[in-house]
Parts: structure tokens; sequence; C-alpha cells
């Protein structure tokens, strides 16, 4: 027998022994008692009672028999555990008495251990034997079923693991937790099944066989006892959603009960919000249909009586406040509807207006006072007496590799200090604007040694500085466009950047090399140097193939100093060479001025020509910006402005002046919505040849700057339409974009406004990190002088010379082999060995006419959804675009991404 079951034959068969020992002397003694007495001459006589009874003396008590004092404890059955270790877990000792209770209290003992899954104990003469069966040891822990919550996911949240020891108990306790797990996913229909199977050696494996069921949804909310709103007004209050085919992919309609009370929450606020002071939530009831599939959710809902503001005023107890100035600039009046929401907002703004002015511990209490008869609510806005405060320490915490003075620098308070609460924000502001630390960082205040005395606290938790950026895109110009960079924007926990990109395409290819300082000398001036070359190519849309290239190699400096504290001056100087050139094999003859192999305007453009040759340019630039942004990789609030002008002609043969502006401005809308208007805009103008501009210094617009256009797809273009026979004698003009030559002329002033409002997600989403956004975009580039064009003087075309690298014209020639076959190769020769003529190469440059569009101040626009998404392979940005309005000549592209990766 075993367990509790064997406590009781046990204890039961040591009670019989007991009781027959007893009998035996029982009887022993009354015989033996006379005689005894008589002898010993004792006076055990008989005593008389009150009642005239005789009443005998109690025999003395027998000795404890020998056979139930336990001589000896043996333990069978143990294999890993030492029997001593067994018998330190009961309370039976040797020298002890074996009695029923306590063999009962040892089972007791065995069990608690939860070590053994069968035991029992027998007493043989003072010799205790206790018979255990260990549980077994878990070999593997499996679960099957399992699709919707990874294996990770369940197995950190059980106890069972391998080479524990098995136990039912703890069975029982994973098998509720698991169901729990699945309940806070919505899946209250999911099931467990335990099953265990035997392995040798005392092993098992412990298998959970998971039916998950599906998500129990929001069927019906229903809502009891409203009269001022409708039951679908205030269901849009909600952040629980009932169930409808348009709300498939919403995770909002599953039931959640911490969703529940916070929906409670969102009602009573919603009310209070309107004038209903006594408005309450009666019950809130969720209700499990049959089949585990949904839920119903019923409110019933007590509104009350509608209130409006009676007397609102401040009670000040703090002598800088003036009690009836402030209750004039309160932001509600008597007569207006009661607003809950008013009422907090106010509060909080009274207590920032306290912290402006030092009072950091400020208490701001609202008194109430309810009218129920004209339905008034006063409100008396009490704000108790506080001392002055003073920042006594400012500490920083958390930062391993960013030095301290990198964080202290960006306080707006310093030790001594009066505080000041607009001051503890901008330093906020500008800590999480460096972009080294959590999203979420606040500067806490906590109280000091004194009670006029403040310390201030950042608490940061460093977040990865380096980014290796990965973008890449696909034209049907330019085929797939690559480009990485690498950046360290805490470059040895000292907050200066070091970066290196590298861009390859069909159209560009550059590196550049950056080194900013923020703090010069820890003095608050910002340094930095950039190397750099770029080669670009521009193209012969019809060919795809190159038409013109630019190489620039070239250097900048730039110094900033602080005007205010949001705005700053930044000087620059920039050096450049630049280098344009065409191939000469496709667009250099000696037509025009033989015999001098020069770019013919025939073949590449006249513009084309007028933009070969090497430049350099020297210029001297400044830039005046203001910036009080709350945070500058992802801003919500604020703005951000920058008005630039350049000299180009400090040396070098470039001479232009130019100007340009950008402008953004963020709000934060309710709920986690970001509205956003952005602008820019800028003109250039040269100082030479009645203010000519080359080809190489203009502006360029399209994508990125303009969703919805290709790159170089807005502005000034020459396109070069063939022309060929309509097979009835007379020609026709190809004007299929795809066969028409395309040449972006750049323009000498454009513009750009960009309004876009984020859109925030669930917690799901937030998870992810995914935010996406709608957006305007609007933008133009114009003003270039207008180019002469060509058109092909010749109806059939005419025939070009073909050239090898070196510009030297190519013919074929044709030898005649001593068995009679020919052998040809195509030479630089005109003449053969034999004194023959080669025969040129040529090549033919169909019929053209030239067409000049796109020189226009006319805005373009273009609206469009994107993604900014943190996946797993880094930040990654996805945009579609729908152009509504263009000028004739622009290119659209619909379609862009680009991605990245941070370490």
């Amino acid at each position: 027998m075993s367990g509790r079951e064997a406590a009781a034959p046990v204890a039961r068969s040591g009670y019989r022994k007991l009781a027959l020992v007893l009998m035996c002397g029982t009887m022993l003694g009354g015989i033996a008692s006379p005689a005894f007495a008589q002898d010993a001459g004792t006076d055990a006589a008989a005593q008389a009672g009150s009642d005239g009874q005789t009443v005998a003396s109690a025999p003395a008590a027998a000795p404890a028999p020998q056979a139930n004092v336990i001589r000896q404890i043996n333990v069978v059955g143990a294999e890993r555990l030492e029997p001593s270790t067994i018998i330190s877990y009961i309370r039976l000792r040797v020298g002890q008495v074996y009695t029923a209770a306590a063999a009962d209290q040892a089972l007791k003992d065995l069990a608690a251990t939860e070590l053994f899954s069968d035991y029992s104990i027998q007493n043989n003469d003072g010799i205790v034997t206790i018979t255990v069966t260990e549980n077994p040891i878990i070999n593997r822990v499996i679960l099957e079923g399992n699709k919707r919550l990874k294996d990770d996911k369940i197995t950190k949240e059980i106890k069972l693991s391998p080479r524990q020891i098995f136990t039912r108990s703890k069975v029982r306790a994973d098998v509720a937790r698991i169901i729990e797990l699945y309940k806070r996913q919505g899946r209250f229909a999911a099931t467990v099944d335990p099953q265990m199977v035997k392995l040798s050696q005392n092993r098992v494996d412990v298998i959970f066989d998971i039916h998950e069921g599906p998500k129990s949804k929001v069927r019906q909310i229903n809502i009891i006892g409203n009269h001022a709103f409708s039951a679908g007004e205030l269901r849009g209050q909600m952040l629980t959603k009932q169930a409808r085919f348009s709300r498939i992919f919403s995770s909002r309609t599953t039931y959640d009960p911490d969703r529940l009370a916070f929906d409670q929450q969102k009602l009573r606020q919603f009310y209070l919000t309107n004038g209903y002071a006594d408005f309450r939530v009666v019950s809130a009831v969720a209700e499990l249909t049959p089949d585990k599939k949904d839920f119903i959710i019923t409110y019933v809902v007590e509104e009350g009586k509608r209130y409006k503001f009676g007397k609102v005023n401040v009670d000040s107890q703090i002598r800088d406040f003036d009690s009836k100035l402030m209750t004039k600039n309160l932001p509600m009046h008597s007569g207006d509807w009661y607003n809950a929401k008013q009422v907090e907002d106010t509060v909080d703004n009274l207590t920032d207006l306290a912290g402006t002015f030092g009072y950091a511990f400020a208490d701001v209490q609202p008194q109430f006072r309810r009218n129920p008869d004209d339905l008034t609510m006063d409100v008396t806005f009490n704000i108790r007496e506080a001392p002055r405060v003073y920042v006594e320490r400012v500490d920083v915490n958390g930062n391993t590799l960013t030095q301290d003075k990198v964080v202290r620098r960006e306080f707006r308070l310093a030790e001594g200090d009066a505080f000041n609460s607009l001051a503890v924000k901008r330093s906020t502001n500008r800590i999480k604007s460096l972009g080294y630390f959590q999203e979420n960082f606040e500067v806490n205040q906590k109280q000091g040694s004194a009670p006029d005395k403040i310390l201030l606290e950042a608490n940061v938790e460093e977040q990865p500085t380096g980014q290796l950026q990965l973008s890449a895109g696909f034209s049907s110009i330019e085929k797939f466009i690559l480009a990485a960079s690498v950046q360290q924007r805490n470059f040895r926990g000292r907050g200066q950047t070091v970066g290196i990109g590298v861009n390859w395409s069909s159209y560009s290819r550059s590196v550049n090399l950056s080194f900013t300082e923020p703090y010069v000398f820890d003095r608050n001036i910002s340094a930095g140097v950039s190397i750099y070359r770029r080669d670009i190519n521009s193209f012969n849309y019809n060919r795809s193939n190159t038409t013109f290239s630019q190489s620039t190699t070239g250097a900048s400096l730039r110094v900033g100093v602080p005007l205010t504290e949001y705005m700053s001056l930044i000087g620059s100087y920039t050096f450049n060479l630049d280098d344009v050139t065409l191939d000469p094999n496709q667009y250099y003859s000696d037509r025009q001025n033989p015999p001098n192999f020069e770019c013919d305007p025939l073949l590449a453009g006249r513009y084309l020509c007028e933009a070969l040759g090497r430049r350099t340019s020297s210029i001297v630039g400044a830039t005046l910006a203001y910036n009080n942004l709350d945070s500058t990789y992802h801003p919500t609030m604020g703005t951000l402005a920058s008005l630039t002008g350049e000299f180009s002609g400090v040396g070098g043969s470039v001479r232009y002046m130019r100007v340009s502006g950008k402008v953004a401005r963020y709000w934060p809308i309710g709920k986690g919505f970001v509205f956003s208007l952005r602008g820019e805009g800028g003109a250039i103008r040269g100082l030479n040849n009645g203010g000519f501009v080359n080809l190489t210094d203009r502006y360029f617009l399209g994508e990125p700057q303009l969703r919805g256009f290709d790159i170089r797809g807005v502005g000034p273009r020459v396109l070069r339409e063939p022309i060929i026979s309509d097979g009835n004698g007379g020609t026709t003009v190809i004007t299929d974009r795809n066969q028409v030559g395309d040449e972006s002329l750049g323009g000498n002033a454009y513009y750009i406004g960009h309004a876009e409002l984020e859109i925030p997600l669930g917690s799901g989403g937030k998870e992810m990190g995914l935010r996406p956004s709608i957006f305007l975009d609007v933008g133009s580039l114009w003003h270039v002088g207008r180019p002469v064009l060509n058109s092909s003087p010749y109806p059939n075309g005419i025939n070009f010379p073909q050239r090898d690298a070196n510009g030297n014209p190519l013919y074929t020639q044709t030898v005649t082999n001593t068995d009679g076959t020919t052998t040809t190769t195509i030479v630089t020769s005109a003449t053969a060995p034999d004194g023959s003529a080669n025969t040129a190469l040529t090549s033919n440059i169909a019929p053209f006419q030239e067409v000049f569009l796109g020189d226009s101040a006319s805005p373009r626009v273009a609206v469009g959804i994107g993604v900014n998404w943190n996946s797993p392979f880094g930040p990654l940005r996805l945009d579609f675009a729908k152009v509504l309005r263009k000028v004739p000549g622009d290119r659209v592209k619909e379609f862009s991404f680009n991605v990245g990766t941070q370490f």
C-alpha cells in the first residue's frame, strides 16, 4: 500500500496491538491488586464519598510495550536519493514511540517533497520500513500543435524542463499557464492535453498536446442605459471593436480583459468631457458563447445629469501668482459645459507655470462643488504654498559608452541654478535629439537634501548609434540602384560623427568621407570636414547609354556657432574640381571644322557641347538655422528652418550666386497622429555671360525629393524624336517616350512642398516598428535659357565614321589567303597592304527633331502612402505615389523603396 492509503491499515494494526496489551494488563492487574495490597500492609481502604459511596483508587499506569519503540528505520526503493536524505524529510526517529499519528505525519512529509510517486510505512516489532518509488526525471519537454505561439514563447513561461524531477502538480500548473498564454492571445477555446511517455532508467518525456482553437472575437457590444449618445457613438470611443468583415485584419476585435477595463475608462472620460459629472459604469460583463468562439460584451451605464461650469477661480498661496489675473486667463468660463479633460489640462498648465517660476513641487489641487439645483459645477484651483527650488545636483546614469560630458552639455540647467520646468523640457529634447538613447527618455526630478533643493537625473539607455545603411531601387532608366553608407554618430562616446558613403548605379558613382565635432575644445562650436568624389552620368534615354559624364572631386569645411538657444549660424567653404566629358566615339566628328575632331551638336546637342570642359569652383557659404524640434530623428513637434546663401568666385573659374531655404513644421494631433508641413526652394544666377549657369551647377528635381517622379524626371528637358517613313512616301514622328532621346537640362529655380500625416498603429504595429503615413508632394523646376535645338538636315539620315578608344576612324580590311579564302578584320588604316582602299565603318543617325519641354513653374502634384518599418533587415521605407498633375515632358515613377540596418 502507498501514500495516505498505507497509513490507515498500518496505524490500525498498531492500535489493535496496543489494545490487546492494555486488555491483558488490566485483567492481570485486577487479580493481583488485593493480594499486593495486603502483603504491603497499605491502608488502601475505601474512602467514603459525599454520597456515601466507596471509591477505589486508580491503579498505576502500565509502562509502554517495548514493541512500539522504534529500534531501526530502513528505506527501500531509493535510487537517486540517499536513505539518510529520505529519513531527514520525516519526523520519525530511533528511540521514539511508533504511533499511527506519527506514521500519518511521516506520510504527509513524504508527500510534501513531491519527490515520490508512491510511498508507504510499515512497523514490524520496532523495525520501521519506508518503501518509496521515486518520481521520474524529465528527459524532454515537447510542445505539439502550437502554431500561433512559438516554442520559445511558451518554454520560458512553464516550470517543467529537462533534468528536473517530474511532478503532477507542476504539470497541472504548466497546463494552466499555457492556457492563460493563449487567453491573452484571445484564444479562449485553447486546450492542452498533457501526456507522459515512460523511458528507461526512470525517465519520461512530457508532451503538451496543444489545440489552439480560433481567436475569440467580440461578436457584439451592447450598451444599456445610454440616452444622450447612441450606442454606435459610444462604441466608437472604445478600443475594442465588434468583429466585422471590414475589420478582418484588425487586432482590436479580439477579447482582452485589460482592454475591457480600459474601455470603461474611455467611456467615463468621454462622458466627463461632455459634462456628465455623475456618469458611472454600473457593470461590464463579457460572456463567452457556448462554442467558445465569440464574446458578447454588455455595459450597463448610468449617465446622470449634464452639468455646466459654475464659479471658476484660482486660489494661489504662492505670493508670486496673482489669483485674480490667473482666474481671468483660465480656458473655461461660467456657463460652459463642464469638461473634466479641460480641468486636467488646466492643472497641468498651472503646474508647468509654477515650475517655470522655480516652484518645482507646486501642488495644484482642483476642488469641486456640485450644485444639483441648477446643475452647475464650481471649480477652484488651489495652488498650495511651496518653496522656490534650486538644482542641487545633476546625475547621469546608465551611460556605458557615452561620456558624461556629452550628456551634461545638453542640460540647460546646472547645479545651483533656479529650477525652471521649461529648461528641463528643453534639456530633455536636446538629449533625445542626440539619437544616442531611448525614444521615451525623460529627465527625472527628485527631492533633494532639503525642501528647496531638487535632483535632476538623466537615466539613459544607450542604443546603437552606428548605422549601416543599404538602399536599393529600380528605375526603367537606371535599372538597379545600390547605395551603402557606414556612419557612427557617437564615435568613441564623444558625440563625434564619422561616416563613409558609397553609391553605385548606372547614373552615378560616389564616395564620401566626413567627420563632425559638435563641441570643439569643449566649447559650443561645431566643426566638420568632408572629402568626396562623385562621377555622374547622364543618359540617352532612347539607347540607355551614357551621353555626358561629370566627375567632381572636392572638399568642404564648415563651422557653426549658436546665436540663441534655438538659432545658429554655420559658415562653410567648398572647393570643387569638375570635369565634364562626352564619349568621342559617339559624339565627336570633324564634320563642322575639318580636320578638327570636336563635339558635334548634331550628335550630342548644342547644350551638351557647351557644358564640356574642366572647371574649378571656390564657394563661400553661410547658413542661418533655427531648430526647436523635440527630436531630430523622429520629430513630433517643433520647427526646423534654414536660409543659405552661397557665392562662387573667391578664386576658381566659376562665378554665381545661389540662395536656398528650407522649413519644416510638426504638430502632434492627438492619439499618436503627427502632421507635418515641409517646404524648400532655391535659385541660382550666373555672374558671367548674361547670367548663364553651367549645366552641372543647376538644380535637378525628381526622386527622392519629389515622390511619384523618376530621377531627374521633372523640369526642362530636350526630347530627340526620331522621324521615320510612314510607308506611303511621307514621314511620321515617333513620340513614344521609350523610343525618344531624353536629356534633362536642370533649372535655375525650384520649389518643393510636402504635407504628410503619420498614422499611429495599435500595440502590435508599434512592436513591429511600423509607421504608415499619407502624403501630398508639390514641386517644380524651371527657368533655364531656351537651348538651340537641332533637327537632322538629311532626310535619309547621316553616316558618321566609327572610331576606336583613341578617336581613330575604323575600317574593314579584306585579305585573300593563299588557299583562296578571305579574312576580314577591323583596322585603323585607310589602305590595305596591297595599296587598295579599306572600307570605312560608319554609323547612321536617323532623321530626328528636337523638342524643348518642361520649363514651367506650374506645380507638379502627387499623392500617396508610405510606410516606415523597422524590419529585421533594418529601417525600410516604401512609397506608393500617384501623380495628379504633371507638365508635358515629366517622367513618373509610382513605387520606390530603400532598406538599411543598424549596429
